[in-house]
């Protein structure tokens, strides 16, 4: 499942980038600062980088997640680039198998498609991404059914997918809880699990995704890759000041009225409520949010490791100044074999 990177106790380290939109910046910044993000941490050795969707989101900015891949894997030239992921309830299958089909087109051997069964927004964002369509979170196995048989050789088909027919593009499927691990195994397929936002379910999760899995043509032994959230620093108390800015993040997301990244706070005392101090204190507390010095992210990250005994590690870096956050990935590069 890997190319040619380094490893972090034998594993591959990616990168979850959900494009934020920085208080003040906008999209075209965002975007200048992931292709700096990317071409950095491949120099780095990270395995692959990923981007996610999300919609009605002042703050991110990978809504049109498939032209962000094909930017991307234009301005690099080793790493895989993929969805972390496309929701697929919000397409139409053959879009999705088109649109990747043009991408390893582009850049053969270099994408991956990720997709999740949530619609990454609110209910009035999902209805008008879908307007007539009834798609729901429920009929998600019949459409990665769908999507995977349109890169099935099918002469006789009435309906094929052009370019994508015939393209052999890495499937994985996305979750923050059983659902998707139960059916990823089902289908013989590699499982990445949003440990950072469903801390308490990864365990069930893991233990659902190995004791159900089948082998298929696309992989004979099961693969997972967890989300992890890190912001690593020269000091502890550097990291704990830069993650103010995801803790805003959370805080906004929380009380349903979710902002631009907002940079991080000298003060947070004076800015929150003794009930939201420790919301923001807690969300810290996940084993997958890990804040601090090379020594506290080497100690934190090793633990989960031994804890989940996952195959791979997809990692973002929430933090506002563009330095820092090349900085935190160069940090946690040095941890890598």
């Amino acid at each position: 499942m890997t190319s040619t990177s380094k490893t972090f106790n034998g594993i591959p380290l990616s990168v979850l980038d959900l494009a934020p939109i920085n208080e003040g910046g906008s999209p075209t910044e965002t975007f200048q600062n992931s292709v700096e993000l990317a071409q950095h941490t491949e120099k780095l050795g990270y395995n692959r980088y990923w981007l996610a969707e999300h919609h009605n989101m002042p703050g991110v900015g990978s809504s049109a997640t498939s032209v962000l891949i094909g930017h991307i894997a234009g301005k690099t030239e080793r790493m895989r680039i993929g969805s972390g992921g496309v929701m697929l309830p919000n397409h139409a299958p053959l879009v999705i198998a088109e649109q990747f089909g043009t991408l390893d087109a582009l850049y053969p051997g270099r994408i991956d498609l990720g997709l999740g069964r949530a619609p990454g927004s609110d209910q009035a964002t999902a209805y008008a991404l879908r307007r007539t369509l009834q798609s729901t979170g429920e009929d998600f196995p019949q459409q990665v059914e769908e999507l995977r048989s349109y890169f099935d050789p099918q002469p006789n088909a009435r309906v094929r997918a052009f370019p994508g027919e015939g393209q052999d593009i890495p499937i994985w499927l996305l979750g923050s809880s059983g659902f998707s691990a139960q059916l990823a195994a089902q289908l013989g397929l590699p499982f990445s699990f949003a440990s950072h936002f469903a801390p308490a379910y990864v365990m069930q999760a893991m233990q659902l995704y190995h004791q159900n899995f089948k082998p298929s043509k696309h992989l004979q032994a099961p693969y997972a890759m967890l989300g992890v959230s890190i912001i690593a620093a020269e000091t502890d108390e550097k990291a704990l000041y830069l993650a103010t800015s995801l803790q805003q993040q959370f805080l906004s997301l929380g009380i349903g009225r979710p902002t631009q990244f907002k940079p991080p706070l000298k003060d947070p005392k004076s800015f929150w409520t003794p009930s939201e101090q420790a919301s923001a204190a807690a969300m810290l507390e996940s084993p997958a949010t890990i804040v601090g010095s090379k020594e506290t992210v080497k100690r934190d990250l090793e633990a989960f490791l031994n804890q989940t005994k996952a195959n791979e590690f997809i990692l973002s870096s929430p933090v506002f100044f563009q330095e820092d956050r090349l900085r935190s990935f160069e940090i946690i590069a040095e941890l890598m074999d």
